[in-house]
């Protein structure tokens, strides 16, 4: 699972590395987010592959009479993706959600009464981007319309499996190669045996 992000670099260097530009630069600050406070982060849809826009965190299908289940859709677990209400209907949404850095807590003793906590980056902390499906939502009470992400899911390889040794998850982070292809509705090719783990 993956409920803490970091997004470290500058904007200029977000679109250097993406080819795309901030739909809103002024809104970006470098920042740590904490996905249960649904955050708005810099996301590459493939409906726009040109702009960075800023998608809360927490998929809120179209059909939602209200925004409570974000809670529950921070993450997809890639395997039901097609089966889940939540998600069947934004399988053709995908998008790049932009990130250095994410977060787990590797449980000591079987309660997870003691943690440590550990930051999963690429090496020399370069940039990339998780897998997702986003969804455009309507607020009945106000009119707004809000655009909301998930972050993809899979099942954890070694390292993952060590340090997030409760679920044994991991988000997918995309092969940089291959990021826009995946936009384009081809297959999705990880890197995510690149990840290496930093006690924190």
């Amino acid at each position: 699972m993956c409920f803490h992000s970091k997004q470290s670099k500058s904007a200029q260097e977000l679109q250097n590395r993406f080819k795309a530009k901030f739909d809103n630069e002024a809104l970006f600050t470098p920042s740590i987010y904490n996905g249960f406070q649904f955050p708005k982060t810099p996301v590459i849809t493939n409906k726009q592959p040109e702009k960075i826009h800023f998608f809360n965190w927490g998929l809120i299908p179209f059909w939602a009479k209200d925004d409570s289940i974000k809670k529950n859709t921070l993450n997809a677990r890639i395997e039901t993706i097609h089966e889940k209400p939540a998600f069947r209907n934004s399988i053709n949404n995908r998008c790049l959600i932009l990130a250095d850095g994410f977060y787990e807590w590797q449980w000591l003793d079987d309660k997870g009464k003691q943690k440590q906590k550990y930051e999963l980056t690429l090496p020399d902390n370069e940039l990339f981007a998780f897998a997702g499906l986003y969804s455009e939502w309507t607020d009945k009470s106000t009119g707004e319309i809000i655009n909301t992400y998930t972050i993809l899911t899979t099942e954890a390889n070694e390292l993952m499996s060590k340090i997030h040794n409760t679920k044994k998850r991991m988000p997918i982070i995309i092969s940089k190669d291959s990021e826009q292809t995946w936009l384009n509705g081809q297959d999705l090719i990880m890197q995510n045996d690149r990840l290496k783990a930093t006690a924190v």
